[in-house]
C-alpha cells in the first residue's frame, strides 16, 4: 500500500520509512509490521459469540468480555521439554517395585517409540506423601513438594503422538501439525489485552535453547498476527533492536514518529472503512511504549535480596530459570495476560531437557535441580502477594516415559503417550487434589482418561471462555483450539 509521499513527491512505503527511521527496529518489523501482510484479517471478531463494536475492530488490543464470569484473569504456563517421567516425579507405583526387572504383560502389544522394549523398572527415587492432602511426590522435587496442598494433579493425561515435535505442538496448540494458533494466542484473541504498554502474550524461552519446533509453539497461526507470542530474551536486550539507536536523537525520533502518525491518520480518515490501518496504528503505538515498558519490566534491581533468593537467583544452577520465573510474576503484575516459560531446549540434547533415554537418574536429577526451587518460589511468591487467587499456573510436558526400560539392562525410559501427569494451581481449582489414575504400572490411563482437548477446554473455562464458542473462520470452517473435541474436566474445578 504505497500511499505515503516523501519530500520529492515519490512514493514512500511505510515499511521502508520505518527501516530508514530506525525507531522501532526488529520488534516492529518482525511482529507488528507483519500486519501489513495480514491486512485482510487484522480486524478482530469473536465469531459466533459477542457482537464486535467498531472501536474494538479498530484496536485488536482492546479488552473483550468473556462468555461468563472467569475464575482466573491471567495464566503462567510452564512447559517442560523432553517428556518428564510421571513414574519418577508424581505418580507413585508400588507395583513397579514388586515387579522390578520383570516383563510387562497384560497390556497388549507394548508400544515404544524406538522399538526397544526392556523390563519393568521401579523408580530409582524415593516417594513420600506431602502436605495435608497427602499427595505423593518423589525426592526429585523437595521444594515443590512443600507446595503440594496448592497443586491440582491430573494423573490420566493421554497424548496422540510420541514424537517430540508433534507432541509439543499438541500441548501448545491442540494439533500435532504446525501452523495452528497456540493457547496464548487464543486467549489474546478471545480476551484482548489488559494493558497498553506490553503484549498480551509473552514467551520466556529456556536460556539453554528453544523447544522442539522453536517459535511455532507460540505462533498465532491463522489468527491476526498481533496475537503471536512475543519472546523476550533474559540476557542483554530483551528484544533485539528495541532501543532507539544511539545515533538517532530524541528530536529526530520524535519528528519521525509524528510524521508517521500524521500520515497514517490522514489515510485512515480518508478511508473510514479500513479498520486494518487503525489496528496497525495501535500496533506502532504499542511498539513505541514497549521501548520503555519492556526494559522496566525485566529489570530486577527493585526486587529484594530475599525475593531473588526465593527464586534461586543466588545459585548458578537455578539462576537462569529462576530469573524467568521471577520475570513471569513481574509481567503478570504489569497486566500481561499469558506468560509461557519453557524449561529445557530441543530434543537431542539430553542434558538440557527431560529426554531420559540413556539414564533417568542422571537426566532427571539434572533437570529437577534447575526446575524445583524456581517453580516453588514462584508459587509461594504468587500466594504471598494474593495473586494466586486470580492466576492460573499450568505445568505440562509433551508426554510421559515408559514403565519399562529402553532396551534390556538399560537405565533410561522411552517416550510414552498413553499416560502421563500434569498439574495446575490457582484460581478456581480444587487444591491438593488428584484427578484420574494410571494403571498399576503407569502404562495406561485407567481412570478418567483426559485428552489435551479436555485440558485446553478446562483452561478456557477457568478464563471465562466456552471452548466451543471461541472460534475463528478459516478455510471454510469455524476453527477452535479444541478442534471438534474436548470436554471441561469439571472434577478439578472448585
Amino acid at each position: 500500500m504505497n500511499h505515503n509521499l516523501n519530500c520529492s513527491g515519490n512514493p514512500l512505503h511505510r515499511r521502508h520509512f520505518l527501516t530508514e527511521a530506525g525507531t522501532l527496529g526488529s520488534v516492529a518489523l518482525a511482529w507488528l509490521l507483519s500486519e501489513d501482510a495480514r491486512a485482510q484479517t487484522a480486524s478482530i471478531e469473536l465469531a459466533a459469540t459477542t457482537a464486535t463494536s467498531t472501536s474494538t475492530a479498530a484496536s485488536p488490543y482492546a479488552p473483550r468480555p468473556s462468555h461468563f464470569a472467569p475464575k482466573a484473569k491471567r495464566v503462567i504456563h510452564i512447559f517442560c521439554c523432553g517428556g518428564v517421567s510421571h513414574l519418577d516425579t508424581f505418580d507413585f507405583k508400588p507395583e513397579l517395585v514388586a515387579r522390578d526387572g520383570q516383563e510387562l504383560s497384560g497390556k497388549g502389544k507394548v508400544d515404544t517409540f524406538f522399538g526397544q522394549p526392556g523390563r519393568l523398572m521401579k523408580s530409582p527415587f524415593t516417594f513420600r506423601r506431602h502436605g495435608q492432602s497427602g499427595r505423593w511426590m518423589s525426592e526429585l522435587l523437595p521444594q515443590l513438594a512443600t507446595c503440594a496442598d496448592d497443586l491440582t494433579f491430573i494423573y490420566s493425561m493421554v497424548g496422540k503422538n510420541s514424537n517430540h515435535t508433534p507432541a509439543t505442538f499438541l500441548m501448545n496448540t491442540g494439533f500435532t501439525m504446525n501452523g495452528f494458533p497456540s493457547l496464548g494466542a487464543w486467549l489474546s484473541y478471545g480476551l484482548g489485552n489488559d494493558n497498553e504498554n506490553l503484549p498480551a502474550f509473552v514467551v520466556l524461552p529456556d536460556p539453554r535453547g528453544l523447544p522442539a519446533g522453536g517459535s511455532i509453539n507460540w505462533t498465532q497461526g491463522f489468527l491476526p498476527a498481533v496475537h503471536q507470542g512475543v519472546a523476550l530474551r533474559t540476557r542483554g536486550e530483551p528484544i533485539v533492536d528495541l532501543q532507539t539507536p544511539a545515533e538517532v536523537t530524541p528530536a529526530s525520533r520524535g519528528a519521525g514518529m509524528a510524521l508517521l502518525d500524521r500520515m497514517n491518520r490522514e489515510f485512515r480518515d480518508a478511508n473510514p472503512g479500513d479498520s486494518a490501518l487503525s489496528a496497525r496504528i495501535r500496533s506502532y503505538e504499542l511498539a513505541a511504549k514497549m521501548q520503555v515498558s519492556v526494559p522496566e519490566a525485566v529489570g530486577l534491581d527493585a526486587e529484594s535480596a530475599a525475593t531473588k533468593k526465593l527464586y534461586g537467583l543466588d545459585a548458578p544452577v537455578t539462576e537462569g530459570f529462576g530469573r524467568n520465573c521471577l520475570l513471569a510474576r513481574r509481567l503478570l503484575e504489569r497486566g500481561v495476560r499469558f506468560v509461557q516459560l519453557f524449561h529445557g531446549g530441543a530434543f537431542g540434547s539430553p542434558r538440557i531437557n527431560w529426554d531420559a533415554h540413556e539414564n533417568v537418574v542422571e537426566n532427571h536429577t539434572t533437570q529437577a535441580a534447575v526446575l524445583d526451587r524456581p517453580v516453588a518460589g514462584l508459587l509461594k511468591d504468587l500466594k504471598s502477594r494474593g495473586m494466586l487467587d486470580d492466576t492460573l499456573v499450568l505445568w505440562t510436558t509433551e508426554f510421559g516415559r515408559t514403565p519399562i526400560t529402553q532396551g534390556l539392562g538399560a537405565k533410561g525410559r522411552d517416550h510414552h503417550q498413553h499416560c502421563y501427569t500434569v498439574w495446575m494451581a490457582g484460581a478456581g481449582l480444587k487444591a491438593g487434589f488428584g484427578y484420574g489414575a494410571s494403571d498399576e504400572v503407569g502404562y495406561h490411563a485407567a481412570l478418567q482418561p483426559t485428552t489435551v482437548y479436555d485440558f485446553h477446554a478446562t483452561v478456557l473455562q477457568l478464563l471465562g471462555l466456552d471452548h466451543t464458542r471461541l472460534t475463528h473462520y478459516h478455510n471454510g470452517i469455524q476453527r477452535r483450539l479444541t478442534d471438534v473435541h474436548g470436554h471441561v474436566v469439571r472434577g478439578v474445578l472448585a
